[in-house]
C-alpha cells in the first residue's frame, strides 16, 4: 500500500480531484506503479490499475500476484470494472488490495470482484 500511495503522488487529476494510485506486483518479484492520467476528454482518460499494467506489459511482465490501490484520503478505492477486466486478462486469482471508506484494508481475489469476466475463448479447463 505504500508503494501504491507513493504512485498516487504523481497522478494527473485536475478534473476530478481524485489522485489514484497502484501498485502491482509481478510473478517476478518486481513492482510497477502506475496513477491515473485524466484528460478534458474523460474517455481518454486512465485508470491508476491500467497505468501499472500497461507499464509491466511493456516491460515483458506477464502473469502478476497483487496489486494495491490508493485513492485520496477517507474514500475507498476498489478498481473499476474496466480496470478488473484488464487485470484478469493476465491475472484473474490475483489479490487485490484496497482501504475502505475507514481505513480497513481490505483483500479480494479479482475473480471474486469480477465473477464472470469476458473472453473470447474460455481458458483451458474451464467449462461453459
Amino acid at each position: 500500500m505504500r508503494e501504491a500511495v507513493a504512485a498516487r503522488a504523481a497522478s494527473h487529476s485536475p478534473y476530478s480531484r481524485f489522485p489514484v494510485g497502484a501498485a502491482l506486483l509481478g510473478a517476478s518479484g518486481r513492482l510497477y506503479r502506475g496513477c491515473n492520467v485524466e484528460n478534458a476528454s474523460f474517455g481518454l482518460t486512465c485508470c491508476a490499475e491500467r497505468t501499472a499494467l500497461f507499464t509491466a506489459v511493456s516491460a515483458g511482465e506477464r502473469k502478476f500476484e497483487a496489486i494495491a490501490v490508493t485513492a485520496r484520503a477517507g474514500h475507498g478505492a476498489p478498481p473499476c470494472g474496466a480496470c478488473r477486466q484488464v487485470l484478469a486478462e493476465f491475472s484473474p486469482e490475483l489479490w487485490v488490495y484496497w482501504r475502505d471508506l475507514r481505513g480497513r484494508m481490505l483483500r479480494k481475489r479479482l475473480s471474486a470482484l469480477l465473477p464472470d469476466q469476458f473472453e473470447l475463448t474460455p481458458r483451458k479447463g474451464k467449462r461453459r
